[in-house]
Formats: C-alpha cells, sequence, structure tokens
C-alpha cells in the first residue's frame, strides 16, 4: 500500500516538474551570436540591419514566418526551433505576411 501511497504523491509533482521544464524550453530567446543567427542575418531589432535585403519597415512581427501575434514582442519561428525571435527583429528570410 505505501508505494502506491507514494506513486499518488510523486505524480503531481513529476508532472509539474515537466510543465516547469517545457515552459523553460519554450522561453529560450534566440542570441544574435547564434550560428545560423548569424548566417541569416538576424538582429533583435530590424532598425539596426545592415543586410542588404533588409527595407524599412520589415521585421518579425510581419514575416509570414513569424508563429506569434503581431503585437508579441517575442514569438517561435521554424527556422529556428526551440527558440523564440524579437518580434521586432529580423532575418534575411523575411517574407511578407499575407
Amino acid at each position: 500500500m505505501q508505494s502506491r501511497r507514494q506513486f499518488i504523491r510523486i505524480v503531481p509533482v513529476a508532472g509539474a516538474a515537466l510543465l516547469a521544464g517545457r515552459e523553460a524550453l519554450a522561453q529560450a530567446k534566440l542570441d544574435e551570436n547564434d550560428a545560423q543567427a548569424k548566417a541569416l542575418g538576424y538582429v533583435a531589432d530590424a532598425t539596426k540591419s545592415k543586410h542588404a535585403k533588409y527595407q524599412k519597415g520589415q521585421n518579425c512581427q510581419n514575416c509570414q514566418l513569424f508563429q506569434g501575434k503581431a503585437a508579441d514582442a517575442w514569438g517561435g519561428c521554424p527556422l529556428f526551433a526551440g527558440k523564440q525571435v524579437a518580434g521586432p527583429g529580423w532575418c534575411s528570410a523575411w517574407v511578407k505576411k499575407a
């Protein structure tokens, strides 16, 4: 009987730990010095981009790839799996949102 009681006590704690770990991973923010970020010319502030493809007004928030809401400060991007990009950021893969 004691092992069943231990199981019932452990399950909620383990579940909470898994959720906390998942939340921590979801919160990882893309660093401009990340190798893939550098390869795509990513900057957290689009207005500071010196990339030849950058045009004024382009940013992650109005990119087709941005997985957040238009007003979100950070959101997911399939190009940088497991990391969030800055909403006002930009990279050379920018595509106008439909």
